[in-house]
């Protein structure tokens, strides 16, 4: 499995822009596919946005269609999580994790970075 790092969470004003990263070890990115995860405080652990190991197909939770984009950069071993139009509701703990080729969960997870959005 890979190491997951993410970074560029912070504290911004509703309406802004915030762009994630996510760092990943090793030369088998590529392979994997990739999600954005995201925990409120008080909350379950949700789901955010879902990429496939090439990039060819990404797939969001309905509420932050338009909003939020995911990509990723296998050049780079890198994924982001573009969130635009910004709202106190996205206030949370973001995740990034990682799912190998044939597997049916996500077997490495990032440590988390904060986005706390004020209004």
């Amino acid at each position: 499995q890979v190491q997951l790092v993410e970074s560029g969470g912070g504290l911004v004003q509703a309406g802004d822009s915030l762009r994630l990263s996510c760092a990943a070890s090793g030369r088998t990115f590529s392979t994997y596919s990739m999600g954005w995860f995201r925990q409120a405080p008080g909350k379950e652990r949700e789901f955010v946005a879902f990429i496939t190991w090439l990039g060819g197909s990404t797939y969001y939770a309905d509420s932050l269609k338009g909003r939020f984009t995911i990509s990723r950069d296998n050049a780079k071993n890198t994924l982001y999580l573009q969130m635009n139009s910004l709202k106190p509701e996205d206030t949370a703990v973001y995740y990034c994790a990682s799912r190998a080729k044939g597997a049916t969960d996500f077997g490495s997870w990032g440590q988390g970075t904060q986005v706390t959005v004020s209004s």
